[in-house]
């Protein structure tokens, strides 16, 4: 599997990928990993006990899984994604590369991503979702309106993609899901002493969780559909 091209800049340029420059760059690109891959990238997905962001660590992940990271973090890659965001140069920026297996209701609140991104990429893993719009990717025109839709929403199915070019006004979010939903997020940051203070932190959230899941879960649960948190000052 590791000799498997996995994830194809080629692949971005298809007749239904939604490339916008308003409210803020972003786009959305279907069906960007190979079938043939689900069963493979499904089994080697880490086993996380909690949910939310953790940072990647191959020993946690199997072959498909590391290899799919690799491919992700190419400056390849990063430039044909910059291309379309209007960033050159994309790959010159450290990758930050979380991944997440499941989710707590409180997660998914409108924000924008902290001014240490430059861009982030989310593509997605599950290979069903329900009749819902529950857990469904929305970029949104206002932070105080998960329904003020800037593109329609993106359910987080198998090979999906979506990546935005981080902005004052790059809101998203989702609507409360608790559940699985699996996904790798590449965060190209500002610079090397971001990627290890963001590391650290996301190594202490995933020892916290491990101890306190219980209230981590609770913490949130009822959050209003339209909640958000503000940028922080990073």
């Amino acid at each position: 599997m590791s000799a498997t091209v996995l994830l194809d800049p080629i692949r971005l340029d298809r007749p239904d990928t939604d490339v916008r420059q308003h409210p803020f760059p972003f786009m959305i690109a279907h069906g960007q990993l190979p079938d043939e891959a689900r069963g493979d990238l499904e089994r080697d997905f880490p086993a996380y006990t909690s949910a939310g962001f953790f940072p990647y660590d191959p020993i946690d992940c199997g072959p498909s899984v590391n290899a799919l990271v690799g491919q992700l973090t190419t400056p390849e890659f990063a430039s044909a994604i910059g291309n379309y965001l209007g960033i050159s140069d994309l790959g010159r920026y450290p990758t930050l590369i979380t991944l997440c297996r499941a989710l707590n209701k409180r997660h998914g609140t409108i924000h924008t991503d902290s001014r240490s991104k430059v861009a982030t990429a989310l593509l997605y893993l599950n290979t069903q979702w329900p009749d819902t719009s529950d857990g469904c990717l929305r970029f949104l025109n206002k932070i105080d309106n998960i329904d003020d839709l800037a593109a329609p929403e993106l359910k987080p199915l198998y090979g999906e993609f979506a990546v935005f070019k981080r902005c004052d006004n790059s809101f998203h979010g989702h609507l409360p899901y608790e559940g699985e939903r699996r996904v790798i997020q590449v965060a190209w940051l500002t610079s090397e002493e971001e990627k290890l203070r963001k590391t650290k932190r996301g190594k202490f959230s995933r020892a916290f969780k491990k101890l306190f899941g219980v209230l981590d879960r609770k913490l949130g649960a009822d959050r209003d559909r339209n909640a958000s948190h503000k940028t922080r000052p990073e």
